[in-house]
């Protein structure tokens, strides 16, 4: 059977990869930063479920430290040319998104196979991470499109790969610890205290109100996080369940559903979430780091005026 640990033993390797690449790298005074930050990155994805509490805390405590201190450059990894990569352009065209359009459809259309079909019997992936697994699959299959579509050298995929890496920097494991920030924000019992006061604002058996407030916790509570996955647990366990789901009796499936969209929502509309706003703005050498935001609000607000609406009008039919 394939489990989630193939994953993380994947990413292990990517990370572990970028290390060594790195500190051979002598086009960057800061190589060896480098190599210790994506080798304790890969450590983690290895052996994190090995290591107890305290360890990951201070493997974290550690990666912070590597940033915080500025020993994070960035260097000039030897792949494809620009002529090459202008040529390769100039001959495939729109073409070019295939490889990457084969992952969404590997993800997509492998689990509705797999969980609507008698393939789904064969136990080959665990059960709770389908999903996550054939995305997985999907991203090695584009790869290997790419390499015999495109033929680049060799070692190209990891070269490109830490490029992006090395641009993105710090931000690369943000939403991974803004996630567990929510985690932390939940345990620490920061959703009670808005449920109770979420409590003396919604009138008595208003459930759009609730509704609303829900919404746009999710989306406020993104924006001040940097990450939806960060906001959920903590808006959840204020008014997504013991509100609207144990209150109301709501579709628990869409109100989580729909609220991670709302939560979405913020994510256009934030500078928290770098890595995806602020990085592109830097990498395309906007005028504005704020450029990519402004874009996007427009989008954001009528989306997430839809996603509470949907909530509102599917979850309590």
């Amino acid at each position: 059977m394939i489990t989630l640990g193939w994953l993380y033993v994947l990413a292990g390797i990517v990370f572990t990869a970028f290390a060594l690449m790195s500190a051979i790298d002598r086009t960057n005074s800061k190589r060896f930063g480098n190599a210790a930050f994506w080798g304790l990155l890969a450590f983690s994805f290895f052996y994190g479920d090995a290591l107890s509490d305290l360890g990951n805390g201070i493997l974290v405590l550690a990666l912070v430290a590597i940033a915080g201190f500025g020993m994070l450059g960035r260097g000039q990894p030897v792949t494809t040319s620009y002529g090459l990569r202008a040529e390769l352009a100039a001959k495939f065209g729109n073409k070019l998104f295939l490889p990457a359009l084969l992952i969404p459809i590997t993800a997509f259309a492998g689990t509705i196979l797999y969980n609507y079909t008698a393939f789904g019997g064969s136990s080959l992936f665990e059960e709770r991470w389908v999903t996550l697994i054939l995305l997985g699959i999907g991203v090695l299959a584009a790869l290997a499109l790419a390499c015999i579509w495109f033929r680049p050298p060799v070692l190209a995929p990891v070269e490109e790969g830490r490029r992006l890496m090395d641009s993105i920097g710090w931000a690369a494991v943000l939403p991974q610890m803004l996630a567990a920030l929510g985690a932390v924000f939940a345990l620490a019992g920061v959703g009670d205290v808005i449920g109770q006061i979420a409590g003396n604002v919604i009138p008595e058996g208003n459930v759009f109100v609730a509704v609303l407030i829900y919404a746009l916790g999710m989306a406020l509570f993104t924006m001040i996080m940097g990450n939806a996955f960060a906001a959920f647990p903590v808006m959840a366990a204020a008014i997504g369940i013991p509100v609207l789901v144990q209150g109301f009796g709501g579709d628990p499936a869409i109100i989580g559903a729909i609220g991670m969209l709302a939560g979405f929502c913020g994510t256009l509309m934030t500078p928290m979430a770098a890595n995806f706003n602020i990085v592109p703005a830097a990498l395309l050498e906007m005028k504005s780091q704020y450029g990519v935001i402004r874009m996007q609000i427009w989008t954001a607000i009528p989306l997430l005026a839809c996603n509470i609406a949907l909530i509102y009008w599917l979850a309590f039919r």
